[in-house]
């Protein structure tokens, strides 16, 4: 069983900035990926960012320029820098495991964004 403990989040005025954590234990089969995707209300899930066991990384053009994401292969946890943060990225932020075929999920932080 895999377990994804998120930390991080919270409330930031715009233009602030903010950091998620996330850290995987458990039996970890092979990992394709690691990212986080997120949730506004009334809207459907969406990517976020994801960076593969390679190192390549993928960003939503939403928040390219302003997020980062990074991972430390040793604790098994990956990383998600926001900076420059507007209302519209708030939401629930969900970290995220792709062990093919098994996606796995954190339960979710909320991340609020005032204007």
């Amino acid at each position: 069983q895999v377990q994804l403990v998120e930390s991080g989040g919270g409330l930031v005025q715009a233009g602030g900035s903010l950091r998620l954590s996330c850290a995987a234990s458990g039996s970890i089969p092979s990992i394709n990926a690691m990212g986080w995707y997120r949730q506004a209300p009334g809207k459907q899930r969406e990517l976020v960012a994801t960076i593969n066991r390679g190192g390549t990384t993928n960003y939503a053009d939403s928040v390219k320029g302003r997020f980062t994401i990074s991972r430390d292969n040793a604790k098994i946890a990956v990383y998600l820098d926001m900076s420059s943060l507007k209302p519209e990225d708030t939401a629930v932020y969900y970290c995220n495991l792709r062990a093919w075929p098994y996606d796995y999920w954190g339960q979710g932080k909320q991340v609020t964004v005032s204007s």
